[in-house]
């Protein structure tokens, strides 16, 4: 689970590349989901959370209140 902190210290950039990564990861879960290989369904949920919220400080940095 990544901190809100963590995510703070980090660039709009390394933000941008995060989100990337976590969209990959998501799709590959849930390709694993719809073919019934779904290890943890709660890595799913974990990651889309993140996701949310390296969204929400993506935007949080472009209205400037970083």
């Amino acid at each position: 689970m990544l901190r809100a902190a963590e995510l703070r210290a980090m660039t709009v950039k390394e933000l941008r590349n995060k989100e990337e990564e976590l969209k990959r990861e998501i799709l590959t879960l849930r390709f694993q989901k719809a073919l019934g290989r779904l290890d943890s369904p709660a890595k799913y949920r974990t990651l889309r959370k993140d996701l949310a919220r390296v969204k929400t400080i993506i935007r949080e940095k472009e209205l400037g209140r970083a």
